[in-house]
């Protein structure tokens, strides 16, 4: 007995144990996390009770036309339904894309090798992989949310089910690939149409969206830069959530498009451009910042005049614009700002140059009077991108007539995160199909079809496992409920209406479940695989044996697919960061020789694309890591764009040749920047040091204006790269490990 007695402690302990790895640590079970089941808001309780009832429906009419597996129409509804018509709809789309694509790629595998396990096999996992590297490389971040992405999981998806279901019994392929696409087609058709009756004004709540997301962005950008006028010099460094903001409002834009339908214009156009302008504004006042805290840092009396007018402009600025539809009063008023920018730098030249035949001025007084006017034109530039940003607002929100702007989507691909994903998803399904061949297990296809469908899901994530977790924890779930309903419940229901009565509140639990944050992914995989295991049919009903050769299968499956993601290229997210660093430091020296340069907006986007990438994954990370990674990120991009601009100068020919040449060395040393083996970060960093010196010696011998300017726009460049390159030199260092003792 004091040994069965261990044996049941034991086995608690471990049950314990598997339980809390479900689940994040510090977790905990109180009541207010249960808030979204019994407190859920309004629009959370009519998006669950709208799809409960589509998936009914779509399950009805399945039942109705007596298809062999009715489930999967519901779960269509579930896999497609998200809290917005624009979502929705954009879903659905590629969802019914990546269906015919994964149902045309089934058959001809089911044709090609009927009688060749192995084959069979080894095709579905390549396949497989295929879809999740296409997918990696499209536009968009690799989220849930990203739905490109989502129609390569849906081929994979369908690609799956289709191959494994058609493999046995191969002669009738085309009628089984033809049922599994009427259900995907019953429950989008069902699933778009329903969803379509519960929307009003739609194209006026889109429209209302885009201008509340710039808002958001412009504000969050303007109180930054309001901090730094007021002397925080550090606080573009600290705004995380600024970059992870635009990123964010960016990604939805295109489901407002969905919304505005047929009638709209170019509007998301114009507010994809002005929120990359929104990014443009931040970069530029990292110049202001770099110069503030550099030798240029004692500002004169007109220039803390005209920034305290801008910092008392830039608090105000988004309520004026959410008050008012016109944006003239605030151009008007931004206008009057960079006048004043302008007359100082003119007061500043005139000073300076003085009148013909006059006296030289005196060395001190031009280097002094030249670093006011870098302070006044880096203000300048910060309000020249606020207007342009806040031209293609308004172009947002009044459409123009016979508008042809187009703002293209960024893409950032990958190649190497496309093919490990590829490889990952592979070899993962591979061995699932081996273990079938090896084992002759009976639910082996099952099985298969449920490894399969992760894989299709999560490969293209960069942390596939976590989210195999939490699918696992609502699979385990959906095992419990479902058992209750086959075992007890459904037993006992003759017609369609009393099932439905049945499953009405398991059904409505997992959609309040999916509005909750904590719960999303698990919410997924309840909503998702909740039909399957209950197994509805016209003639039959689930026994205790069918049931548990359905729930056993999907919980091994998941679980083993949770620990291949561990152990076939888990991610590393200090190899993360070093690639990622790699990375920036080769993109550097490709700005200084391409022949054909980037744009500055492309290289603004892809450094906030590393910030959020680099927060997305932080993990456990210490804060000092992660800060100092970003704080790299942005002098990165800092020194990109201004390297640019020292190119379009150089191209200009308009400075002196001494100057010209000591510009062009500069350049020529960040060519080489922290290259192969090293040893370049000083170089460079000294030719700045030297380019900057000549200029200063040649810009108060140039009687020139147009030189004049020419040179304090070089030296403005040069000034923030050298600042740059020595706060950040552990960074731009490539003999340094920096702080990844594991890279070391």
């Amino acid at each position: 007995m004091k040994g069965l007695e261990l044996s049941l402690i034991r086995f608690q302990n471990q049950v314990r144990d598997f339980f809390r790895r479900l689940w994040p640590p510090g977790m905990t079970l109180r009541q207010d996390h249960l808030r979204w089941l019994y407190a859920p808001g309004i629009f959370t309780f009519g998006y669950a009770l709208r799809t409960t009832i589509t998936s009914l429906i779509a399950l009805g009419i399945a039942l109705w036309w007596e298809l062999g597996s009715p489930q999967w129409a519901a779960l269509t509804v579930w896999m497609v339904a998200q809290g917005t018509r624009g979502k929705s709809v954009a879903k659905a789309r590629w969802h019914l894309f990546g269906m015919v694509v994964g149902t045309i790629c089934a058959v001809l595998l089911v044709a090609a090798f009927p009688q060749a396990p192995l084959m069979f096999i080894l095709l579905l996992a390549i396949g497989i992989g295929t879809f999740c590297f296409i997918g990696t490389l499209l536009p968009g971040p690799a989220t849930m949310t990203n739905y490109r992405i989502h129609g390569m999981r849906a081929s994979g998806f369908t690609y799956a089910i289709i191959s494994l279901d058609g493999i046995a019994d191969p002669e009738h392929i085309f009628m089984t690939a033809m049922a599994r696409a009427t259900y995907i087609v019953l429950g989008i058709v069902l699933e778009s149409t329903v969803s379509s009756l519960f929307q009003f004004k739609l194209e006026e709540r889109a429209q209302d969206r885009l201008a509340a997301n710039f808002l958001t962005a412009i504000n969050g950008a303007a109180q930054t830069l309001a901090s730094l006028l007021s002397g925080d010099t550090q606080v573009l460094k600290k705004a995380r959530g600024v970059f992870s903001n635009i990123t964010t409002l960016s990604d939805q834009i295109e489901f407002a498009e969905v919304e505005m339908g047929s009638h709209r214009g170019h509007e998301g156009d114009h507010a994809r451009a002005a929120l990359a302008r929104v990014a443009m504004l931040l970069s530029r006042g990292l110049d202001l910042a770099a110069l503030m805290q550099g030798p240029c840092g004692m500002p004169d009396a007109a220039f803390s005049a005209t920034s305290s007018k801008v910092e008392a402009f830039l608090k105000d600025m988004a309520s004026q614009l959410e008050a008012s539809d016109d944006i003239h009063p605030v151009l008007g008023r931004l206008a009057a700002l960079q006048a004043a920018c302008r007359q100082s730098v003119a007061d500043s030249l005139d000073e300076e140059m003085g009148s013909p035949g006059s006296a030289p001025t005196d060395p001190q007084l031009v280097q002094m009077l030249s670093q006011q006017r870098m302070l006044n034109y880096a203000l300048g530039e910060i309000l020249d991108e606020l207007e342009q940003a806040l031209i293609q607002f308004d172009a947002s929100r009044h459409p123009l007539l016979h508008d042809h702007f187009h703002y293209r989507l960024k893409t950032f691909r990958d190649w190497q995160q496309a093919f490990t994903n590829s490889l990952r998803a592979s070899v993962t399904i591979f061995g699932s199909g081996l273990i079938w061949v090896t084992t002759s297990w009976s639910s082996g296809l099952t099985f298969m079809m449920f490894v399969s469908i992760v894989c299709s899901l999560f490969s293209t994530l960069e942390k596939p496992a976590l989210a195999t977790r939490a699918f696992l924890g609502g699979a385990i779930i959906a095992s419990i409920v479902a058992g209750i309903l086959v075992l007890w419940r459904l037993a006992e229901p003759t017609t369609y209406e009393i099932m439905a009565v049945c499953l009405f509140l398991p059904m409505l639990a997992g959609g309040l479940a999916f509005a909750y944050p904590a719960l999303v992914l698990g919410a997924v995989s309840y909503n998702l695989f909740l039909p399957i295991l209950l197994g509805p049919g016209n003639q039959s009903r689930l026994d205790e044996v069918a049931f548990f050769n359905t729930a056993m299968p999907l919980v091994l499956g998941l679980w083993y697919a949770m620990w291949s993601f561990r152990l076939v290229l888990p991610f590393d997210t200090n190899d993360m960061r070093w690639q990622m660093r790699t990375g920036i430091l080769r993109g550097l020296r490709y700005i200084a020789r391409a022949r054909n340069l980037p744009t500055t907006l492309y290289v603004v986007e892809h450094n906030v694309d590393r910030f959020v990438r680099l927060l997305t994954n932080a993990e456990n990370t210490p804060d000092t890591i992660i800060d100092a990674y970003l704080q790299g990120i942005l002098s990165a991009m800092t020194i990109g764009l201004n390297v640019i601009r020292l190119r379009a100068i150089l191209e200009r020919h308009l400075l002196p040749p001494e100057a010209q040449r000591a510009v062009s060395d500069m350049m020529g040393r960040m060519a080489q920047f922290s290259g192969r083996y090293g040893g370049h970060y000083g170089r460079t960093a000294r030719s700045a040091k030297f380019a900057i010196f000549h200029l200063q010696q040649m810009a108060g011998q140039a009687d020139n204006l147009g030189v004049r300017l020419e040179i304090d726009s070089a030296l403005t460049c040069l000034y923030v790269i050298s600042y740059e390159l020595d706060h950040n030199q552990k960074f731009f260092d490539a003999s340094s490990p920096y702080l990844d003792p594991v890279m070391a």
